[in-house]
């Protein structure tokens, strides 16, 4: 099982000083803070992509190209890439480039995102959402795996034997996760094409998100990539700790009260009763991080959100060490209960071993 962090890159007022840092400084703390994932033992650092303030990582194939260069382990991944106001071309040749300046160390998940004007700004109607989501992920999986690609569809000018450079590392395009928090239409293009489902479920409740995963799991036996526990699940999730759980939620409660996506709303400590918001002491993270497969099963990735709503980079860079600590406990817990069959994550490695494995059973 991997273990890793997303960001989404805001830049939000830290409300307990009123300071709000600069892009540079934000940019560069989403260096620091991939760079200290790997210090720490995680698996996984991931990227959002937004077009507008108070966010900046709208290029995240360049984040992600500059911390490959200074990391040796880490998967790089986004958390989310519009698949429906890019142009499936340039995703194609973008992620291929990163994989190959990368070792293979790169995955990507696909979304729509949750920014409507963000489509009029790429000449898209946000009406349309699923249906671009649909059509321009079959182009992105064609470009990957065919040398020459004959395309005509709804949403872009038709190509005429095109071939989009570089080729995937090995002849493997990097695994790919279809995010979505609402739709069960993402959740059967996943299964359809037999790649991850990831259910960033920081802002619902465990029913909504069982429903989610078990339409996946089901769909993906369906359609012949195995049976529903052979697929690939990735959770998303929220923690904040402290050595002792009063401190914790004395600390967090400014940052949750006043954080532009849930300040005015529930309080604290209704929002961690409904969703998988986490805000105590390690052993309380552990013990709430376990009970997720009781309703998603066993899974593949669990990336955490720890830098925002204001919170300065050295508090991130502390619950980071904190993760650290308490992520070997949650690998061997979660290995211990994981049932026979389930497979591991993939990586471009094993990616790589059955693409020989299948040519090889050919061959013969």
């Amino acid at each position: 099982m991997q273990f890793g962090i997303f960001t989404v890159g805001d830049v939000t007022p830290d409300p307990t000083t009123g300071r709000t840092p600069t892009e540079h400084e934000r940019i560069k703390a989403m260096v620091r803070i991939a760079l200290k994932a790997e210090e720490v033992g995680l698996d996984v650092f991931a990227t959002g992509e937004h077009h507008n303030p108070p966010f900046v990582p709208s290029s995240p194939t360049t984040m992600l190209g500059y911390i490959a260069a200074r990391t040796k382990r880490l998967i790089l991944s986004t958390s989310t890439t519009l698949i429906t106001t890019n142009d499936p071309v340039k995703i194609a040749e973008d992620f291929a480039m990163l994989q190959h300046l990368a070792d293979g160390r790169v995955d990507l998940m696909l979304g729509r995102g949750n920014t409507p004007p963000v489509y009029p700004w790429f000449g898209q109607d946000i009406r349309q959402g699923i249906p671009l989501a649909v059509e321009n992920y079959a182009l992105l999986h064609e470009l990957w795996r065919k040398d020459v690609v004959d395309w005509e569809g709804r949403f872009r000018t038709p190509l005429r034997g095109f071939t989009a450079t570089p080729r995937p590392l090995d002849g493997v395009p990097p695994f790919v996760w279809h995010g979505s928090i609402r739709s069960p239409q993402i959740a059967e293009q996943a299964a359809y094409y037999g790649d991850g489902f990831f259910h960033n479920n920081i802002f619902w409740p465990p029913e909504h998100t069982k429903r989610m995963v078990e339409l996946y799991r089901e769909r993906f036996a369906h359609y012949g990539h195995g049976e529903p526990h052979q697929a690939i699940v990735g959770l998303g999730g929220q923690v904040f700790m402290r050595k002792n759980s009063q401190d914790a939620v004395r600390e967090f409660r400014p940052y949750f009260d006043h954080a532009p996506v849930y300040g005015g709303g529930p309080s604290l400590e209704e929002f961690s009763a409904q969703t998988p918001l986490t805000v105590g002491s390690p052993q309380q993270v552990i013990d709430r991080t376990l009970s997720f497969r009781e309703y998603a099963g066993d899974y593949q990735r669990q990336l955490f959100l720890m830098d925002h709503a204001g919170l300065p980079l050295k508090t991130v860079l502390e619950q980071l060490d904190m993760l650290g600590e308490i992520v070997p406990v949650l690998r061997k817990e979660f290995a211990a209960l994981r049932a026979p069959g389930v497979p591991d994550a993939p990586t471009h490695e094993s990616l790589l071993a059955a693409k020989r494995a299948s040519e090889g059973g050919r061959e013969a």
